[in-house]
């Protein structure tokens, strides 16, 4: 890929890239509760962003500050290049879509999406075109005179979002959009709303405190605990090479073993853990001696009956103490020699009964990974 293709992919690689909406030292407090403590942040146009956290990180207070419903007790932020300290919520080019989607009961899905445009004055004629348009976009045009008790949790989530879209914001907030719908019902709707935001190409962004959903839908992600951003990258970036502990162990699963550095040279680390040495091919800057941390992911870990052909780091002896199966892969949990729990997961390539060197309950097993798969923490 060349720079330039780079630059138009991920334009917050660009150094020449205006952001299309700026966060500058945000700063709410309720009382003596710091709910979001000065962040900075660059959303680009078209983007699909995500802050991602627990309850109470401060989140949704951040996307309500976006909006206008909460205002900052210090700091800025513009959108396109307008600065919105002194812009109400009615006026801000923005939209926002709750979780509870707050549909009208008594009005067809048609009104309900038309409802924003009646307001601001749009000619009715006017109206029913962009509300035939939203609705083939949301593929609910043969729904338009259904009332929202007639509808699936998936048809009355996207009612509210075609209301939302409908009025043609510049940027559209979602607080856990997906948050109402069942499991199968959210795989698939998370599909649905990236396609729909790249048709419609407006920035999104999007509350969630679902892991995996964030690592689906976003070009990048927010990481918050406390009221900051632990760190913000796109998912790969947030899953392969975390920052702290609080990240690697946020998203998804993983390992953690603290340890002390063994060795140090410009091109790997040797870092003695609880579960064995474990050498790192890529070099970071740290002193010999000094207190780490290694993240290491169950999906990283091979586990076999077989003992390796030759001893060395990334490698431990245990035995399996818990089996975990759901259905594409199943997790091991391997008690080391010396006390420590590891998981493992592994894919269920074949059927159990078809599996020649099946792994079971109580059995001594021996784990390794390559020097490419540990994650070295320092904080």
């Amino acid at each position: 890929m060349s720079e330039q293709q780079a630059y138009i992919d991920s334009p917050w690689l660009d150094p020449d890239a205006e952001p299309f909406i700026k966060v500058r030292g945000i700063t709410k407090k309720f009382g003596a509760f710091t709910a979001v403590n000065n962040v900075d942040l660059d959303i680009y146009r078209g983007e699909l962003f995500c802050l991602l956290g627990g309850s109470g990180c401060g989140k949704s207070t951040l996307l309500r500050m976006l909006a206008g419903f909460e205002q900052p007790t210090s700091g800025s932020f513009s959108i396109d290049g307008v600065e919105m300290a002194n812009v109400p919520a009615y006026e801000r080019p923005t939209n926002m879509m709750f979780q509870s989607y707050a549909l009208f009961p008594h009005m067809t899905v048609e009104k309900n999406v038309g409802y924003g445009l009646k307001q601001s004055g749009v000619p009715k004629s006017e109206i029913e075109d962009r509300v035939n348009d939203i609705l083939k976009l949301v593929e609910l045009q043969d729904f338009k005179k259904r009332k929202p008790h007639q509808l699936s949790g998936g048809q009355s989530q996207r009612v509210a979002l075609a209301r939302a879209l409908v009025k043609e914001p510049k940027v559209l907030l979602l607080d856990e959009p997906l948050g109402a719908l069942d499991k199968r019902l959210r795989e698939q709707t998370q599909f649905e709303l990236m396609n729909i935001q790249e048709k419609v190409g407006i920035t999104f962004i999007v509350v969630t405190h679902d892991q995996e959903e964030a690592m689906t839908l976003s070009t990048r992600i927010a990481v918050m605990d406390a009221g900051q951003f632990s760190q913000i990258g796109t998912p790969t970036e947030i899953y392969e090479f975390p920052e702290s502990r609080f990240v690697a162990d946020f998203i998804g699963s993983t390992n953690i073993f603290e340890g002390r550095v063994a060795e140090e040279s410009g091109d790997h680390v040797t870092v003695d853990t609880e579960a064995g040495p474990v050498l790192i091919d890529h070099g970071m800057s740290v002193q010999n001696g000094a207190r780490v941390f290694i993240a290491l992911r169950p999906e990283k870990i091979q586990l076999t009956k077989e003992p390796p052909v030759a001893a060395g780091p990334n490698q431990a002896k245990g035995v399996v103490e818990d089996i975990g199966y759901l259905g594409d892969v199943s997790i091991y949990r391997v008690r080391l020699d010396n006390g420590t729990l590891v998981d493992v997961t592994a894919p269920n390539l074949v059927r159990p009964k078809n599996r020649t060197h099946k792994i079971t309950w109580e059995e001594d097993v021996y784990l390794s990974w390559s020097a490419s798969s540990p994650i070295l923490l320092t904080k």
